[in-house]
């Protein structure tokens, strides 16, 4: 990352430098949480996470707190998309009443009603037009509802919306959340002066998707493994015949040069050096190890073999700093879970500062029973990625800086 950036980020004023008592503050939470059909929540994280900045604006004596957040992709008004459905469990983690808004008029009343100190949950902010497009005029109303903007919700930071952006226009002051400190303050250590060496573990699907990232951590790390289906292209790129496994075909002479380039600055690029495989990613019936060069006809990689698992912990054992992004397996199917969950397990046995950034990777490490043993676990899919593409987040750059 280019330190100007991180650096201008890492100087963004907090809720803490600032005095809120008996003011109206509003706080950019993400409540973006995962239900099932019946509006049960299976992962309430980013709730929780949200928990010190709203404790520390009830206990420094804010006269109320206003919470914003979306919920879904709603394209209207939709039950199913209620924040409603996520009230309840606010309250409890919470321990105290929250009043509902249903709309910015309804808030407005609240608050003139409220004693002070009451917490005040608006109605998702998508069933608003205006949100998306970073309109001028639901950015006015929102600012009109507080003293202070907080926005806390990294997960949401890369995107220039009204609730994230638009706010900070006409609100008097406007600072950063506990959860969004804490944030740029692990990419920093990650990033800028880190303990090397320093490891980037890299998987998902798709190269297209990591390009920009791929480019630019060379100037960072001194490792990176490439595992998960976009090691297929990269394998592809090698010369191996990859059979029926996922390869971005398009991009395999973009492989080969992202692989010279770290030749160049010195930089160790770690591929699978065997591959478990199928002919049926969905039965399953057939699996098969093999040398990555020689994955069988008609099947496709879907995991690293245990020779590459084994590569993998050493890499891992000998960094002092580790970035992780992407699941490196069909990690969600129980037989081809095993070479992610062994990383995270070699991660978990580390004293190295281990950052994970992406939801199916935090999801991954959940399911592997290692999430209380890494030292940062990221809010945000898409914003940590921009982050380690070496982007400034539009939503930090108009907040006030110390």
């Amino acid at each position: 990352m280019k330190e100007a950036g991180i650096e201008l980020m890492k100087n963004t004023k907090s809720v803490r430098d600032i005095d809120i008592q008996g003011k109206r503050v509003l706080i950019r939470v993400d409540f973006n949480v995962p239900m099932d059909e019946d509006f049960d929540i299976s992962d309430d994280t980013r709730i929780r996470e949200a928990l010190p900045t709203i404790n520390y604006c009830i206990d420094n004596h804010a006269k109320n707190i206003v919470l914003v957040s979306h919920l879904g992709r709603p394209k209207e008004r939709d039950w199913q998309f209620s924040l409603k459905h996520v009230l309840k469990r606010v309250e409890r983690l919470l321990g105290r009443d929250i009043a509902f808004g249903q709309n910015i008029e309804d808030v407005q009343k609240l608050q003139e009603q409220s004693s002070d100190g009451a917490v005040i949950l608006l109605e998702n902010i998508r069933f608003y037009e205006g949100e998306e497009k970073n309109s001028k005029e639901l950015s006015s109303k929102l600012a009109s509802l507080c003293d202070v903007y907080v926005n806390d919700a990294f997960g949401t930071s890369h995107r220039a919306h009204a609730s994230t952006c638009g706010i900070a226009e006409f609100a008097k002051e406007r600072v950063a959340g506990l959860l969004l400190k804490k944030e740029i303050d692990s990419f920093a250590k990650a990033m800028t002066n880190p303990l090397k060496p320093v490891l980037l573990i890299v998987g998902g699907s798709k190269v297209s998707s990591k390009l920009a990232l791929l480019y630019n951590i060379l100037n960072v790390v001194d490792k990176i493994i490439i595992g998960g289906a976009m090691s297929n292209t990269f394998l592809k790129a090698c010369g191996f015949d990859m059979q029926k496994s996922l390869v971005e075909d398009n991009l395999v002479a973009e492989a080969r040069k992202i692989l010279e380039h770290a030749r160049e600055k010195n930089v160790k690029i770690y591929l699978p050096v065997d591959v478990v495989s199928t002919d049926n990613i969905k039965e399953h019936h057939n699996i098969k190890i093999t040398p990555a060069q020689d994955v069988p006809e008609g099947f496709m990689a879907v995991d690293m073999g245990p020779a590459t698992s084994k590569l993998f912990s050493e890499v891992v054992r000998d960094s002092q700093t580790i970035i992780w992004n992407g699941p490196l397996g069909v990690y969600e199917i129980q037989a081809f879970s095993r070479g992610t969950f062994n990383l995270a397990h070699a991660l978990s046995d580390t004293y190295a500062f281990s950052l994970i950034g992406g939801g199916d990777t935090a999801d991954a490490i959940d399911k592997a029973g290692e999430r209380d043993n890494m030292s940062f676990i990221s809010t945000g899919g898409g914003a940590s990625l921009e982050l380690l593409e070496g982007k400034v987040l539009p939503a930090f750059e108009v907040l006030e800086r110390k």
